[in-house]
């Protein structure tokens, strides 16, 4: 499975709580802060790592306050060696 992690813009956020509805392993929880515009913003609670990437929190947010950033896998490429060809 995929990992991934978010980044909440907490100045930015309003504190509506669409993002938690949405998480599939639920890592994203309401600070117990407030921000300068008077909102608790959101964050990420994921000391298991649990966060896949999926995005849907980044998409439901109407304030576009969470970027998202995944693991990815690279595959390594065996290099081939060259097969001779007669003439």
């Amino acid at each position: 499975m995929a990992k991934g992690r978010i980044e909440v813009d907490e100045a930015l956020c309003k504190g509506c709580e669409l993002c938690t509805f949405v998480c599939p392993p639920q890592v994203i929880e309401m600070g117990n802060f407030y921000n300068a515009k008077g909102y608790k913003p959101a964050v990420l609670v994921d000391p298991d790592h649990r966060c896949t990437g999926c995005t849907l929190c980044a998409m439901v947010c109407p304030d576009a306050v969470i970027t998202v950033y995944r693991d990815v896998k690279v595959r390594q490429i065996k290099p081939s060696t060259p097969t001779p060809v007669p003439a």
